[in-house]
């Protein structure tokens, strides 16, 4: 490692120009990589509600769908405006009451159910459903959303998910700039005031950017990422990788003193020295995040591969373009060196260590209500929950559901092979189920007030293929309620009995699916990212004891941190549920090893298991706070700004972890290690503390009389 430390200090100005040349085709990667709005996209394609979306938009030609409001318009002005929206490009069509009966016609003609679900408030507002060419966040589909809204923006409410996307999209183009800037600047506030220069934090921003840059960069592999993992992963990859920068920089001060009048030899000595406690730190990490990937929710695959990669191209910088920038601007950063604003934390560690039985009860008294607020924290489904209430999407989805009575539309897609008369029964049944607004398919128009003749041929290629027929159900039920979901069981029991073939599809049976399948991928990856974090450790500090106590010790900081909400009242998203326990396991057990890797030197130095933890603690604890504060300024103040919910949520919950996982380590490791200290030196390889006489009191080490620790 020192050969290829000296090959980086030796080359280090061709090692910087190809560093930043590189940043070239990764800024054009980033720019032309898509970017995913669609949350309810990234479902299983072998389930009902995806195979279902295929078929619409294959033989109906259309996929996602919104419902536009118009509110003072006569009806020759919402003909025309209609006539507008289906010429937008992206738009499949548009159907009103003249797309089922000719507009001379008095509108008293249509049942009064149907008429009902095209007009409210007197007549004075009236409700297009605007089929679109392609899925709910394609491209295609948010630029279609915003020509509508310009079509007629005072008096046009776009509702649905189609619109949500385009607003969530909007505020994170906007916003996406400003989480880089905020994490930067809150992250170098805490290194200059922890860290010895002035100027340091700067090169490690610098290094750290340019690693981000190449992970955002190389996604376009991917052909897309999501709106959450392009927002998030600049500001993790900061605050999880930020450690990185630190142990180089501490290194080659290190080694300065060894090395005097010889940068060259410490740097190259630091980045051998690096590589190997930076290699096995980040392993932990990655583990982590790679756990994620095998969630059937393919967003944890998504952001899983993203991060990881992102931990990679960290360590790839911190051993080559940052010893490089340090090299270069020795004299600038050792002018602007400062007296360490940090005290000594001896004293605290001797007090932790002589209080480590309280600290151990304590941790114990926590323990039961922690696991009971982690494990009955109540989730939410429904993406636009948390979003500002004068956002358009959601000013819109309110007035459809007050003034129409709808919160949610299903599309049902029914065998032509069932019979037009059974069907109509299918749909008479559904429409009797408790909080069904409105039924409407070909075969229920038909066996209406309306005759058959009367129904314009453009209705019949709306409502029905070769294959399918489309049946379009209005409920009053919010999406991802408890009412929503049994109303959808029961439409799926009532139809299998006509045709076993049907779908139900739409926005509410799909977060149905989500709810789920995120319950199950809950699970599976707590299980994955505990087990292969447990091994990692086992073979970094070869032992059995210890991998369970450190394991034990960041999970029960994850209860706590997952657990307020249940005692606060506060619901947490779904994919919090998932991500942060990963994250912050991933991410902080790394303080645990710190910690825990000293202390088995100590041990096997033959120190006393006092001595052995008070010095582990006193030695690390200012390594612990330094890598959690970082991590808690990367991700708080994007909390605090953000006007995504999920965003903001993810990130307060992630700042809150790492400080918990900081107290934890702090006072519960260290009495945990003080407590099990035998049954550690019995379980582990490298630890073989010296014998000891009793004798009045006092043990012989060494030849010498010490007292009893």
């Amino acid at each position: 490692m020192v050969k290829f430390g000296n090959f980086i200090v030796r080359h280090r100005v061709i090692i910087l120009i190809l560093g930043i040349l590189l940043l070239i085709p990764c800024a054009i990667g980033y720019i032309t990589t898509r970017t995913n709005y669609d949350i309810l996209s990234y479902l299983p394609s072998d389930i009902e509600t995806m195979k279902g979306q295929d078929i619409l938009s294959e033989d109906f030609g259309k996929a996602g769908f919104s419902m536009v409001m118009l509110d003072g318009m006569k009806d020759k002005e919402v003909v025309e405006t209609k006539k507008k929206i289906e010429a937008v490009e992206g738009v499949a069509s548009v159907v009103w009451y003249d797309t089922i009966a000719d507009i001379t016609l008095p509108k008293e003609i249509l049942p009064q159910k149907l008429y009902d679900f095209f007009n409210a408030d007197n007549g004075k507002s009236t409700l297009l459903i605007v089929f679109f060419k392609d899925t709910t966040a394609a491209d295609l589909t948010l630029a279609a959303v915003d020509e509508i809204r310009e079509i007629s923006s005072e008096q046009c409410f776009v509702s649905g998910m189609s619109a949500i996307n385009d607003d969530m999209k909007i505020i994170a183009e906007s916003e996406t700039l400003m989480y880089v800037l905020i994490a930067v600047l809150l992250v170098s506030l805490v290194l200059a005031v922890t860290m010895d220069s002035f100027l340091i934090p700067v090169f490690f921003m610098i290094s750290i950017g340019i690693a981000v840059v190449y992970n955002l960069g190389t996604n376009f592999i991917a052909g897309e990422i999501s709106f959450l993992t392009k927002a998030l992963a600049a500001v993790l990859q900061l605050g999880v990788t930020m450690d990185y920068s630190i142990f180089l920089y501490h290194s080659y001060l290190e080694n300065k003193e060894k090395y005097p009048n010889n940068n060259e030899k410490a740097m190259g000595e630091a980045i051998a020295g690096t590589i190997v406690s930076v290699v096995g730190s980040s392993i932990t990490t990655v583990a982590g995040f790679l756990a994620m990937c095998f969630m059937s929710f393919t967003l944890g695959l998504d952001i899983g591969i993203v991060m990881a990669k992102g931990v990679v191209f960290g360590v790839i910088c911190c051993i080559t373009v940052l010893p490089s920038m340090i090299l270069i601007f020795d004299k600038a950063i050792t002018k602007t060196r400062h007296r360490d604003f940090i005290p000594s934390m001896d004293g605290a560690a001797r007090f932790i260590v002589k209080h480590a039985g309280v600290f151990i009860t304590v941790f114990f008294v926590l323990l039961s209500p922690a696991i009971y607020g982690n494990f009955n924290n109540k989730l939410y489904y429904k993406l636009d929950a948390t979003l500002p209430e004068d956002l358009s999407s959601v000013v819109a989805n309110t007035k459809l559901a007050e003034e129409y009575g709808m919160n949610s539309t299903h599309m049902l897609l029914v065998p032509t092979e069932l019979s037009a008369k059974e069907t109509r029964r299918m749909c008479e049944d559904i429409e009797k189920l408790d909080g069904i607004k409105m039924v409407m398919g070909l075969d229920s128009l038909v066996g209406s007030k309306i005759p058959v003749d009367v129904i314009p041929d453009k209705i019949t290629e709306l409502l029905s293929s070769d294959d399918w027929k489309l049946v379009m159900i209005g409920s009053e039920y919010e999406v991802a309620s408890d009412a929503v979901n049994e109303q959808c069981s029961q439409i799926k029991k009532l139809t299998t009995k006509y045709n076993d073939k049907t779908m139900l599809i739409g926005e509410a049976p799909a977060t149905k699916d989500l709810i789920e399948i995120t319950n199950r991928d809950f699970k599976v990856v707590n299980f994955l990212s505990i087990g292969a974090i447990f091994i990692i450790i086992l073979f970094v500090l070869k032992s059995i004891s210890l991998p369970i106590i450190l394991v034990a010790v960041i999970e029960f900081a994850i209860f706590v941190n997952m657990g307020i909400p249940t005692f606060t009242g506060s619901k947490v998203a779904f994919i919090a549920s998932i991500v942060i326990g990963t994250i912050q396991l991933g991410a902080t057990v790394d303080y645990a090893i710190l910690m825990t890797t000293r202390y088995k030197l100590e041990r096997s130095l033959g120190n006393t298991k006092r001595d052995a933890v008070t010095t582990a603690l006193a030695t690390s604890i200012k390594s612990v706070m330094v890598s959690a504060l970082g991590f808690f300024a990367a991700t708080f103040g994007v909390g605090l700004y953000s006007e995504i919910g999920l965003i903001s949520e993810l990130c307060i919950l992630l700042a809150r972890g790492a400080i918990i996982s900081m107290v934890t380590v702090i006072f519960a490791l260290p009495s945990f290690l003080m407590a099990l200290d035998r049954l550690i030196c019995a379980t582990t390889i490298g630890i073989k503390p010296k014998r000891f006489k009793a004798s009045g009191g006092r043990y012989l080490r060494d030849n010498k009389w010490e007292a009893r620790s």
